[in-house]
């Protein structure tokens, strides 16, 4: 709404954006993103969600109303916005524990300690891109602040990045950068976090795990970078908790996950990166966000027929408030990820089944009731007044959806079978997996080619010796 307001703001139109008592402080830090600090607001007290509709007269009448003729019929007061400094400018000097209290006081670190990001250790970053320092990749929201390939080497060093990682750096926030990934959204409530994907040669050459404890950290090359991804929300697209950022709980960044290609190339599937448009044997990153999911222990048998019923019930289970994103307000857009462990796939495969065969009995068997599925849109979450029935007959979801008026048939949590995204990464020799509940656009899958500079081989060696 801020948005909008904003757009209206500057056209010469008054404005009154409606907020929830929770979002004031969010709606006070976008607004300056926008360039609007003074832009109206009007306080909604407590939140829509667990009132009763006579509980939301009382508040809008008696506090909201009041609001919205002020804002519309009296000049806000202008309201200062501090400038800040320049991209090369020196901020600090001190010593590490000085340096590392002045970045936490000022809100630049995520609560560990940084590694102080001298212009030394940037160029040394800089030197692994063929790249203008001062390019501009995109601009961020909610703060509106250029992504820049030097902001990019200076969050790097202060995640604890080795200037080798740059390549990747710069293509997972052209990726941020995409708007089919939805950026602004990163700070929605449900406190959804990236998980980023690796392919390519690169995670042999970076040392990046693959195998055991692949979503852990404790690998500098897949902790390091999930941090950076972490820092570059917080820095530039300036999502600070109890700010820009309205995750209720919250988690903290997640480490790259690294596929294990060579179990993908022994069993002829298709790594995440091809899925994705690229070529085979290309270095790519895939983003997108998840609000949750878990672990799947001892996914046993000796056939997909015996495995697969369990991935496909833990699939729709712990994709639960998200089928909202399958029908009611983000129609289409919901894409599970699955991933299981090498052995798990070597199983599937020896029965002679590819990845899109996985992918269609998930579509097939992961599935709910469908009063179940209308019980959780309309009564639990969304409380309108809303059905499948409708949403088919005004041509806003497949036909599929209501075949019948049998409330226990059972509908899709996707609209098609390449919905489901499968990886294979983790303990080659365990029957496990892991399924992740997306966040749908507000967080979409988007893929970007990691650009290697014309002497990467030589700057590799460079810097191991």
């Amino acid at each position: 709404m801020l948005r909008a307001s904003a757009v209206c703001e500057a056209a010469g139109y008054p404005t009154a954006s409606l907020v929830c008592e929770g979002f004031m402080r969010q709606a006070a830090a976008t607004s300056v993103g926008l360039g609007f600090p003074n832009i109206a607001v009007a306080l909604v007290p407590g939140h829509v969600g667990t009132q009763s509709k006579e509980e939301l007269r009382r508040n809008i009448l008696e506090v909201t109303t009041a609001r919205v003729i002020e804002n519309l019929t009296v000049t806000p007061a202008v309201k200062g916005v501090s400038s800040e400094p320049g991209a090369r400018d020196i901020i600090f000097k001190g010593g590490f524990k000085a340096v590392n209290r002045f970045f936490y006081e000022n809100e630049f670190s995520d609560g560990l300690p940084i590694v102080p990001p001298t212009r030394e250790e940037v160029e040394s970053f800089l030197s692994f891109t063929e790249r203008d320092a001062e390019e501009v990749l995109g601009i961020v929201l909610p703060d509106n602040r250029a992504a820049t390939i030097w902001s990019i080497a200076v969050n790097g060093v202060m995640a604890g990045c080795r200037p080798e990682y740059m390549p990747i750096l710069v293509a997972l926030i052209e990726g941020m950068c995409d708007p089919e990934y939805g950026v602004e959204h990163s700070g929605n409530t449900p406190g959804g976090d990236t998980l980023i994907i690796l392919n390519g040669p690169i995670v042999k050459q970076l040392g990046f795990n693959y195998t055991q404890g692949a979503l852990r950290d404790g690998f500098l090359p897949n902790t390091s970078i999930g941090r950076f991804w972490r820092l570059y929300l917080r820095n530039v697209a300036g999502f600070l908790p109890h700010k820009n950022d309205k995750a209720t709980y919250g988690n903290t960044w997640r480490v790259v996950l690294a596929e294990n290609e060579d179990v993908l190339q022994k069993i002829g599937w298709e790594p995440t990166s091809v899925e994705m448009g690229f070529a085979a044997g290309d270095n790519t990153v895939t983003i997108a966000r998840y609000t949750g999911g878990g672990s799947l222990s001892s996914v046993s048998g000796s056939t997909p027929e015996q495995m697969l019923p369990y991935l496909a019930d833990s699939v729709q289970r712990f994709n639960n408030w998200q089928i909202t994103f399958t029908t009611s307000h983000g129609n289409g857009t919901l894409r599970p990820l699955v991933v299981i462990s090498p052995i798990v796939a070597e199983t599937i495969a020896k029965a002679g089944w590819s990845k899109s065969d996985v992918k269609r009995y998930l579509f097939e068997h992961a599935r709910r009731p469908a009063w179940e599925f209308e019980r959780q849109l309309r009564d639990w979450n969304i409380r309108g007044v809303w059905d499948l029935e409708e949403d088919v007959r005004m041509a806003r979801i497949p036909k599929m959806f209501h075949e019948s008026d049998d409330p226990n048939r059972l509908v899709p949590i996707v609209w098609e079978p390449e919905d489901f995204m499968i990886a294979v990464s983790g303990d080659p020799l365990r029957n496990n997996a892991y399924v992740f509940a997306h966040n749908a656009f507000l967080g979409y899958p988007v893929g970007k080619k990691i650009q290697l500079s014309r002497d990467w081989e030589r700057l590799l060696a460079a810097e191991r010796r």
